[in-house]
């Protein structure tokens, strides 16, 4: 059966580069390339974690019906698993591909601004709310439920697998994308005698959601969607909950999420596999 494949890349000069190679092999084979107007079997993102963020927001209209595949030119990413001398590897995956993906959740983002009129989104990993003039104030709920009244730099809520960016600096948990949960987490709350917020991350399932009510002037605010910021949108409510629909990426080979934590944060599990003797456990597996 014919593949469908999408490629874009950012404007890297290695990205480029690899781009038109990457397009010469595949018109040697079986596997058919389309533009942004129809739908693709997979999208191919050429770059880095950024570049992977950016196709899925540029083709988000396509997540039910596609699978991502993430080729890096720089350092190992969360989304990228391919590396730049793989693309036979890559080209033949596709080929032989029945089907096989793995699965991630998104966030449903729905903004009520002061004209009550709406703007929806999703987010892969995460959506933020900060002030950059002074203490944001915001009331935070928990479905229908007054939670607190938070004061402070701003709001971040994300994603399993968003949990690793902004939030994991935050000091907020690093959570398994199997799990269908979201997480907020507060950016230097204020805590006094009069001023009190829980001052702790929030995980909450899927079928509850967070509801941030902003009382602070407007043109203080930044709001963000993942690599997407909009400063002084006149923004007075959000509500934030797991959305319907998943990405999905090609899982031919896709690492193993805890490997990817550990890739990226620690770095020594390599070193440890290679000294291993033989027969020995592996990581992770």
């Amino acid at each position: 059966m014919e593949k469908n494949v999408l490629i874009y890349s950012n404007n890297n000069p290695q990205s480029l580069k690899l781009k038109e190679e990457l397009i010469t092999k595949i018109k040697a084979t079986d596997i058919r390339i389309v533009d942004e107007n129809e739908a693709p079997d997979f999208i191919i993102s050429i770059g880095g974690d950024g570049t992977l963020l950016s196709a899925f927001h540029e083709f988000k209209h396509y997540v039910n019906s596609t699978r991502f595949i993430g080729i890096h030119t720089g350092h190992l990413g969360f989304y990228t698993d391919w590396q730049i001398f793989e693309l036979d590897e890559v080209i033949e995956g596709i080929r032989q591909s029945k089907g096989e993906s793995v699965s991630y959740p998104l966030l449903k983002v729905e903004m009520t601004l002061t004209d009550n009129s709406t703007k929806n989104d999703l987010a892969l990993n995460e959506f933020s709310v900060r002030s950059f003039k002074g203490t944001m104030v915001c009331e935070v709920y928990i479905k229908e439920h007054f939670f607190e009244t938070f004061r402070g730099d701003g709001i971040c809520i994300s994603t399993p697998t968003g949990s690793t960016g902004l939030n994991k600096a935050l000091g907020g948990a690093v959570i398994h994308p199997r799990l269908d949960a979201i997480q907020l987490t507060e950016m230097a709350s204020v805590n006094n005698r009069v001023y009190r917020t829980l001052s702790s991350s929030m995980i909450i399932p899927r079928d509850e959601w967070f509801v941030l009510h902003l009382t602070d002037e407007e043109d203080d605010r930044s709001i963000s969607i993942d690599n997407m910021s909009f400063n002084h949108m006149p923004v007075k409510m959000i509500r934030l909950q797991l959305a319907a629909e998943r990405i999905r990426f090609a899982s031919f080979r896709h690492m193993h999420f805890w490997d990817r934590v550990e890739n990226s944060f620690i770095g020594r599990k390599q070193g440890r596999l290679q000294g291993q003797p033989s027969g020995s456990m592996n990581y992770l597996k």
